[in-house]
């Protein structure tokens, strides 16, 4: 190991790259302001896309772009319910038949708890 390390280089030490040549990006300072009045700068890409919101350094609350950026509003979804969505599937007419059919069946003591068709299967034997 000790054959394929450089000499005189050591862990985190200095690059050997040079900064001759090298062109920097535009930068930009953009402005904040939180709830709590706290005012700081964030340096970012003249490229970059501004976001309206950022979040304090300091007592990490949101914080609006001095800039007048206005944030997004997203338009909310309602919520979709069960029975939404099972009227997506069938008509109401269609529902009420289900309906008739399976209390049917729940009387008559085809379907449902078992403690319903033994009292059930008593009263028959009785008869």
């Amino acid at each position: 190991m000790a054959e394929r390390t450089l000499r005189g280089a050591r862990l985190g030490g200095q690059s050997f790259e040079d900064e001759r040549g090298i062109e920097f990006a535009a930068r930009q300072q953009v402005g904040y302001r939180c709830e709590h009045g706290h005012e700081f700068e964030i340096t970012m890409s003249v490229e970059a896309d501004i976001p309206a919101i950022w979040e304090c350094p300091r007592c990490g609350a949101k914080a609006l772009s001095i800039a007048g950026i206005k944030p997004e509003e997203k338009a909310e979804k309602p919520a979709r319910t069960h029975w939404d969505m099972l009227l997506e599937r069938r008509s109401t007419q269609e529902l009420e038949d289900i309906l008739k059919e399976r209390l049917e069946l729940l009387r008559g003591g085809e379907i449902g708890p078992a403690h319903l068709h033994r009292a059930n299967a008593k009263k028959r034997k009785v008869s």
